[in-house]
């Protein structure tokens, strides 16, 4: 959906499953900010990650009945739509392109992420396309200097961040929910109960599907 002409927000990811800390992150960032919508934008294949465990159809299908009822979050599959692997800098070129050169746009990043940055295609040119919000993870490794030099140099508020469409890194506190797709995945090929960890339609889609080992008996 490109229609409205507020700020955007987009979160990125294998989604493998999608989990509560995903979609409050989303939801803390939209509301701290005052964006219009965050998207959630599912990733075909990350350079710098093994292959997902689930099909692009199975991730998407569970990001779509996650967000359904949820206002302000929605799902954006153009990363699965392209070949090869997921690049962020093409797909905020793309975002970019069909946004136009005016909106507002930021792409959302847990401060786990920093310490790979300088492993990412053309990171230095995000800012190029849009902002870079940056919310606090549990147990995050510090960025390397080239990398903190970088988001101090280009630090804004929140005013100045909605006053332009891109350009500038501000970095937000959020709910420090410890989650991750990983151990999920483990708790339920262990036969154990991850409820409460997803919103229930993506717990009954995993059920009925028998996604990550999981035993209907």
């Amino acid at each position: 959906m490109v229609d409205g002409s507020g700020p955007v927000g987009f979160l990125g990811g294998a989604f493998d499953p999608v989990h509560i800390g995903h979609l409050r992150g989303a939801m803390a960032v939209r509301d701290c900010l005052d964006l219009e919508r965050v998207n959630l934008v599912p990733a075909a294949q990350s350079p710098l990650k093994d292959a997902a465990s689930l099909s692009a159809a199975h991730r998407l299908a569970m990001l779509r009945l996650a967000v359904a009822a949820v206002p302000g979050l929605e799902v954006d599959p153009l990363e699965l739509e392209r070949p090869g692997p997921s690049y962020t800098i093409d797909t905020l070129e793309s975002l970019r392109l069909t946004y136009g050169a005016e909106r507002t746009l930021v792409w959302i990043v847990g401060s786990d992420t920093l310490a790979t940055l300088p492993l990412w295609s053309k990171w230095q040119r995000l800012l190029d396309f849009a902002h870079l919000v940056v919310m606090d993870r549990p147990g995050a490794l510090p960025p390397v200097d080239e990398v903190s030099n970088w988001m101090a140099h280009h630090a804004v508020d929140h005013a100045a961040l909605l006053s332009r469409p891109a350009g500038g890194v501000i970095s937000l506190q959020q709910p420090l929910l410890d989650i991750a797709s990983t151990d999920i995945r483990a708790m339920i090929s262990a036969g154990h109960d991850p409820r409460f960890l997803l919103p229930d339609a993506v717990m009954e889609y995993i059920a009925q599907h028998g996604l990550f080992g999981f035993d209907n008996k």
